[in-house]
């Protein structure tokens, strides 16, 4: 597994404090997981208790640009195991599930907002917004502190533009769609370049596979123009094989002028 941070990634970025957090018990989860996570180079996400098998704690992690690897899963559990053991947040026991985001995905921070401007969101307030709890439309990233909101889901009288303060924000979540998923499946194959580069498992490129001079054109060169403007005339005819022979035996033709 390569390190999530490596490179030039914004120190910033991946301590960036979330803006939606979990009550109760996730709470305490979370207090215990965040710096172990961002120790190791990744962002926490979301955490979420359920009664599943009993009891299952799920966390939701990610790298700094969003992508998440399952080596990266198995490499949070593994070292996330030990610590929740000693911490005990939890007084019963629970099984352990670490996870991507996913496509439509929690949005958490200030930047998850701006990354996926121009996306359908759902988003639901904790504090009501013009009497509304529930929005959805087309994020259009963030003025201040508040969310820009192009709502596809407006009564009659009401403007399509909103701000909606991010403090107030108690879930935010991505709409599956098919620009969701193509963006997903970009942002998935290029993380997985990166990882096979970095491990050295890439292939080189092959030697034909180089890129063209855009100053240089790749049409076809125009073929010489061979047509004289007049035709040459003929040198050995037999008029001039005759004339050759008479010159050598000292022969005159007294039709010929001079």
């Amino acid at each position: 597994m390569t390190d999530p941070t490596a490179g030039s990634v914004d120190a910033d970025l991946l301590a960036e404090p979330r803006l939606v957090v979990e009550p109760g018990a996730a709470a305490r989860v979370s207090a215990v997981a965040g710096p172990v996570l961002q120790g190791m180079g990744y962002r926490l996400v979301r955490i979420k208790i359920s009664a599943e098998a009993g009891c299952t704690v799920q966390i939701m992690a990610e790298r700094p640009d969003g992508t998440m690897q399952i080596e990266d899963c198995e490499a949070i559990s593994r070292a996330l195991s030990p610590v929740l053991d000693v911490a005990d947040p939890i007084e019963r026991a629970y099984r352990l599930e670490i996870s991507s985001p996913g496509i439509d995905r929690p949005l958490v921070r200030r930047s998850d907002f701006e990354r996926y401007a121009g996306h359908l969101v759902k988003i639901e307030m904790a504090v009501a917004h013009q009497g509304r709890k529930r929005f959805r439309g087309l994020l259009a990233g963030c003025e201040g502190e508040a969310v820009r909101l192009h709502r596809d889901d407006i009564r009659a009288g009401e403007d399509a533009g909103v701000l909606l303060v991010m403090e107030d924000i108690s879930d935010a979540r991505l709409v599956l769609t098919d620009e969701l998923i193509a963006e997903s499946m970009r942002r998935g194959k290029q993380a997985e370049r990166e990882l096979k580069q970095n491990l050295g498992l890439a292939p080189p490129p092959p030697p034909h596979a180089t890129k063209s001079d855009p100053a240089k054109s790749n049409k076809p060169k125009p073929k010489p123009d061979n047509k004289p403007g007049k035709k040459p005339e003929p040198t050995n005819t037999k008029k001039h094989r005759l004339a050759a022979e008479r010159l050598r035996r000292g022969d005159f033709d007294p039709t010929e002028g001079d």
